[in-house]
């Protein structure tokens, strides 16, 4: 059967993208920089290290004046300084003599290589060696690690803690970042409680998507405030068009099923225009997309699984490109332990537990079964042009642990 009537995912995907907005910046401290997209290039103000450098605790030598000794030959030289880390010596070392060195230190004009502490013995100012080393053994040169001027780093990274050490040993304290979107999540829903151990099981149910939805938000670098609204379409219209002049985009969730009355749905297109409503994948064939005010809205299921789903396929994505990240999903191949049938027309995401050869799908996948999302680490995805697969085929895979901000 042919889903003629929605929308296919590539062409919601596609009008989606002409409306993607990307965050202005902001100058931060490096030290709040972790996990933040970086906007401007780095190019390094100091060599790193900024001079020829002791790798090891030792002695500063002359390394041609080592060669020959072992455990049966020693060989003595004269110490004349010591240099501590953070310290120097303007004392020039010549052939028979050394100087004691810290690991951190520059290397005394004079000596190339250090030989280590173990292989030498000290009396007084005389140090006797049994083992040689080679020129430049032990010693970190100049420059090694970053030139003076050059680019370290390109803008348009997401900055994690190797990051910020290359940063700052380009001498960077404040970096220019893309600013954090501010995200309102509108959940909707009459029948919606907070969580309590007494519920009214007759007609209510536990708002979880409050929770799921704001950590996926956060877990895609915004920040996000979250309001519960009941089903009355006044205020959820006004509550919309408010967050859309005071936010950089605006979530809801609940009132998108695909018939006459939904009020999120008619609320948007209301007051802003309706890009697409229905989309041919599964789950989450009623998500929406629409524009107020200039922002983008996604009005996502009230459905625990299907609003994951519908964030992750959409609103995840255009998160990270608003904070300058061009970020795509990982897809990895696995073989499917049992065989899945689909439909023609539309993308599947089916919920998976894989580990690094297979894949076996969770069986109890309703929209609604929350259990299913934690028992599963990864989406099948079934293309809309396949009819499903058999058990042993080669499968696309995208893991959980590669769609969150730090995958």
């Amino acid at each position: 059967m042919f889903l003629s009537k929605l929308t296919s995912l590539k062409d919601a995907i596609l009008k989606l993208n002409n409306y993607q907005i990307i965050m202005g910046s902001e100058k931060i401290n490096l030290k709040d920089s972790y996990m933040r997209v970086l906007a401007e290039d780095i190019k390094s103000f100091h060599n790193s290290p900024p001079f020829d450098k002791s790798v090891m605790d030792g002695y500063a030598v002359i390394a041609e004046d080592t060669f020959g000794a072992s455990n049966n030959v020693h060989k003595n030289f004269k110490i004349i300084d010591k240099i501590g880390a953070g310290d120097f010596s303007d004392k020039e070392i010549h052939s028979g003599e050394a100087i004691l060195i810290a690991t951190g230190a520059p290397i005394p004009k004079g000596a190339n290589a250090v030989i280590m502490a173990e292989f030498t013995s000290q009396e007084g100012n005389v140090l006797t060696i049994h083992s040689q080393v080679t020129p430049g053994e032990n010693i970190s040169p100049m420059a090694e690690d970053i030139k003076k001027g050059q680019l370290v780093l390109e803008k348009n990274i997401l900055i994690k803690p190797q990051e910020m050490g290359l940063i700052a040993s380009a001498g960077f304290l404040e970096i220019e970042v893309y600013k954090k979107p501010k995200v309102k999540l509108i959940v909707t829903g009459s029948e919606l409680v907070e969580p309590s151990s007494e519920v009214d099981t007759r007609s209510k149910i536990i708002n979880s998507n409050q929770y799921t939805i704001a950590a996926m938000i956060k877990s895609s670098g915004a920040d996000v405030d979250v309001i519960h609204l009941s089903d009355d379409y006044n205020t959820v219209k006004d509550h919309i068009n408010q967050a859309s002049k005071d936010y950089d985009l605006v979530i809801t969730t609940g009132g998108t099923a695909i018939s006459k009355g939904d009020v999120v749905v008619d609320a948007v297109d209301e007051i802003g225009e309706l890009l697409f409503h229905g989309v041919a994948m599964r789950p989450g064939k009623p998500v929406g997309v629409g524009i107020v005010n200039n922002t983008v809205v996604f009005t996502l299921s009230g459905q625990p699984v299907a609003a994951m789903a519908q964030f992750d396929i959409f609103a995840r994505i255009y998160l990270f490109r608003m904070q300058g990240l061009d970020y795509n999903y990982n897809i990895v191949k696995r073989k499917s332990m049992l065989k899945i049938p689909s439909t023609l027309g539309r993308v599947d995401f089916i919920r998976t537990y894989s580990d690094n050869t297979n894949a076996r799908h969770i069986l109890n996948r309703g929209s609604g079964i929350i259990r299913s999302m934690v028992e599963a680490n990864s989406y099948i995805i079934i293309d809309e042009n396949n009819e499903g697969i058999n058990k042993g085929d080669m499968v696309d895979v995208v893991l959980f642990d590669s769609i969150n901000w730090n995958g």
